[in-house]
């Protein structure tokens, strides 16, 4: 993005454009693209392990990291499959990790829980939160809980989505 200062015609000076470079964190993974299929491996059918994450462009000023993944096309509305938080800075979390402090999902349990729709092909979207700051919350804590504690911290954020239906 960038906006654009001129300098008024006809005062001897060039007319001068100056840009403003914009931080785009980004979240990719070497298992899958962006709308493209989660291998059978990282959900219900498989091994049920979190895929290899990684992370660029992380902005100055932030402290820690968190991670959602959910789906928004179950059923009974969005169901929860991962909360983690107090990820340290990295440039990757490695296939099967826990790489800060355990939420809980739909499930009932903390950790990562795969993919398993129902019936047809859902979304299931990561989202990462570069943080200002590490949260002082227990293990534990629900998406809606950690939403809440991380409002005023978020200094930037993106996604990843994965697709799956069961075979």
């Amino acid at each position: 993005m960038s906006s654009g200062v001129g300098v008024p015609a006809g005062n001897g000076l060039t007319d001068v454009t100056f840009q403003r470079k914009e931080e785009t964190m980004k979240l990719t993974s070497s298992e899958f693209l962006d709308n493209q299929q989660i291998p059978k491996k990282f959900t219900c059918q498989g091994e049920d392990v979190s895929p290899e994450l990684k992370i660029a462009e992380v902005p100055d000023g932030v402290k820690s990291l968190a991670l959602i993944m959910d789906d928004p096309d179950a059923p009974g509305g969005t169901f929860v499959h991962w909360v983690v938080y107090n990820i340290a800075l990295t440039e990757r979390i490695g296939e099967g990790a826990i790489p800060g402090t355990q939420g809980m999902n739909d499930f009932g349990k903390q950790g990562y829980g795969g993919p398993c729709p129902p019936s047809g092909t859902h979304r299931y979207v990561f989202k990462l939160y570069a943080l200002n700051e590490n949260l002082d919350l227990p293990e534990g804590l629900s998406k809606e809980d950690l939403e809440k504690a991380m409002a005023d911290h978020v200094l930037a954020q993106t996604e990843l989505i994965g697709l799956y239906a069961k075979t």
